[in-house]
């Protein structure tokens, strides 16, 4: 069992026709309690109905509520989300909320000292508070997840130094790592060249780049390992990226083989992309058949 903690945003996905509940840490803190794990979330809601049901849904969850401060000045977080033909997401996240504003507490410290995983985003930083607090709990935690998520306007090429400086581990897609790589003076025509620019750049051997339908790329302690992705027909991708992630923490901090791990996270998030919303339940016989099926 792995005891993890997840910083960051908690909000409603707001689709044309219905909402869901979601953001990045509570998507990543749900897969894992999913799987065995103890997990716990740090954020901040209002004091709302949308806030009430966020933290019914944690603990209906099994997910640890005490690190989730509630706010009487700003609302639950809320993001509208639009899809194209294709699921894919684009997002329009309403600003201030309360996650901005998440504050240092003796709680927070202690579930970052006591996981054996810290998670974190680089959306949760377009606020100075939440920032700060991050900065913080950063200088505490045994071994640090870096989640990029790269939302225009809401980052800088220096808060994401020092949050990919900061980590054991980071989580970027395609488009995310390619863009960070250049902006750090790459040359990179390749996300393998890419890869070892990031990882020479910020003294991390541990990096996953997902590439949507195609896949991913994991390079662990020095070696690469690729997954070409499962065919699905997408319902919309808001949270595969996510339960992708949780899933493979699971397997590569329980020592599962690296290949294995990223398989099986692989069909994962391609699964969470068949289904509507970010969370939905996903049984490990659907995650085998799929895996029998493998794009060439």
């Amino acid at each position: 069992m792995i005891k993890a903690t997840c910083f960051g945003e908690v909000l409603w996905d707001v689709f044309p026709t219905h909402k869901k509940i979601g953001g990045a840490p509570l998507n990543v803190a749900v897969r894992l309690e999913s799987m065995q794990n103890e997990v716990a979330v740090i954020s901040r809601i209002g004091t709302d109905e949308m806030g009430d049901q966020v933290i019914a849904f944690l603990k209906e969850n099994n997910v640890e509520t005490k690190g989730v401060q509630i706010d009487s000045e700003f609302k639950t977080g809320k993001v509208k989300v639009t899809l194209d033909d294709n699921g894919s997401a684009s997002y329009d996240i309403m600003q201030p909320r309360a996650w901005d504003k998440i504050q240092l507490t003796d709680i927070a410290i202690e579930l970052t000292k006591a996981a054996d995983v810290f998670i974190y985003g680089s959306l949760a930083c377009r606020d100075i508070t939440s920032k700060n607090t991050l900065y913080e709990l950063l200088k505490l935690a045994k071994y640090k997840i870096f989640d990029v998520n790269l939302r225009k306007p809401y980052y800088s090429l220096d808060v994401l130094s020092h949050l990919m400086n900061e980590a054991n581990f980071v989580k970027f897609n395609d488009d995310e790592i390619l863009e960070i790589a250049g902006l750090l003076g790459a040359e990179a025509q390749t996300l393998e060249a890419a890869i070892l620019f990031i990882a020479q750049k910020t003294n991390t051997d541990c990096i996953c780049v997902t590439k949507g339908s195609k896949g991913a790329v994991l390079y662990f302690e020095g070696d690469f390992y690729s997954n070409p992705g499962y065919k699905i027909t997408v319902a919309d991708t808001v949270g595969a990226g996510d339960s992708f992630l949780g899933t493979l923490i699971n397997k590569l901090v329980k020592k599962y083989d690296p290949q294995d791990a990223l398989d099986y996270a692989c069909a994962m998030g391609a699964l969470v992309a068949s289904y509507e919303g970010a969370n939905p339940k996903v049984e490990e016989a659907e995650i085998n058949k799929l895996m029998g099926k493998t794009v060439s």
